[in-house]
């Protein structure tokens, strides 16, 4: 019985798809929201790029980077742990590979679209019910005006369940492999091994197809996502409890206030009663004994 490694780790999900051609072409036209007749069908690999250091990124390099025969670029990227900036550096990466297609001497209307695929194994849209958020510039009133370039998709993994989908088969097939398939699996399931594409994706996954060495990062990968899991829950802990602290402040704060206005309205009305009396002509030595005031601070009403 064959033993799988996790496709979600960095050297296996470079393995899969940064080194089979044909896995990544079909991944791509699996999740990409591509209009018909424009599937990817050839593609050239990119050197792997150096993107923003963060301080809870899993490392500084995109996954996948790879050219289609015609232009159009693809960013395929694994994000184990959601981070507020995350979205912004994917967008920053795109972005980059978009600009970067020209040259001084050549014509805008040369640009070719960058597609940026990044699947998240952590839910960071928790109020909507999808796992897959497509992203791209439309007109703000008529959304069938769009201005071509960038096309970003996130797919949040642990959203995605594979009974009663609609999608397409392929979309499924490739997500049943990134989340059915990690060391506790006993055995593939049988879509996935009558499929050529997940099945050859399953042979590569094979813990005795990787070496010594491969294994120790595979290893010091989950290691390093342990690591980073464990700070930025830390870092949620602390930011809770900044905003007790905070909540606490505010509303003693507003106690306070609430005691100063009341006493305010207090001392104002005995200042009227002072008044009042004042006017009446009576002695200050009555004043004094019908507000309990000192006479030597009457005068200060």
């Amino acid at each position: 019985m064959a033993k799988y490694l996790d496709p979600k780790a960095d050297v296996t999900f470079k393995k899969v798809f940064g080194e089979h051609k044909n896995l990544v072409i079909s991944l791509l036209n699996a999740l990409l929201p591509l209009e018909d007749g424009k599937k990817v069908e050839t593609i050239e690999y990119l050197p792997s790029e150096l993107v923003p250091r963060t301080p809870t990124s899993k490392n500084t390099i995109v996954d996948v980077r790879c050219e289609e025969t015609g232009g159009r670029k693809f960013i395929v990227e694994m994000q184990m742990n959601w981070t507020a900036d995350f979205r912004e550096r994917v967008l920053f990466n795109a972005s980059k590979a978009y600009v970067r297609q020209l040259d001084k001497s050549e014509k805008y209307n040369l640009l070719q679209p960058v597609y940026a695929l990044n699947f998240v194994n952590k839910v960071f849209e928790p109020g909507m019910d999808g796992y897959y958020h497509y992203y791209r510039m439309v007109h703000a009133q008529d959304s069938g005006k769009v201005l071509e370039g960038l096309h970003l998709v996130f797919v949040e993994l642990p959203k995605f369940k594979a009974k009663n989908l609609t999608e397409k088969k392929m979309q499924v097939l490739w997500l049943r492999f990134l989340t059915e398939i990690d060391e506790n699996a006993k055995s593939a399931p049988a879509e996935l091994l009558e499929n050529p594409q997940t099945s050859q994706a399953l042979e590569i996954l094979e813990e005795s197809a990787y070496s010594e060495a491969e294994m120790l990062d595979y290893d010091r990968y989950w290691d390093q996502v342990r690591r980073d899991k464990a700070l930025m829950d830390d870092l949620e802990d602390a930011h809770a409890k900044l905003d007790e602290a905070t909540a606490k402040l505010d509303a003693a704060t507003a106690k306070l206030d609430a005691t100063t206005a009341e006493r305010d309205a207090a001392v104002e009305k005995l200042r009227q009663t002072v008044r009042n009396f004042k006017a009446m002509n009576l002695p200050s030595e009555q004043i004094a004994e019908a507000t309990g005031i000192p006479l030597k601070q009457l005068e200060e009403f």
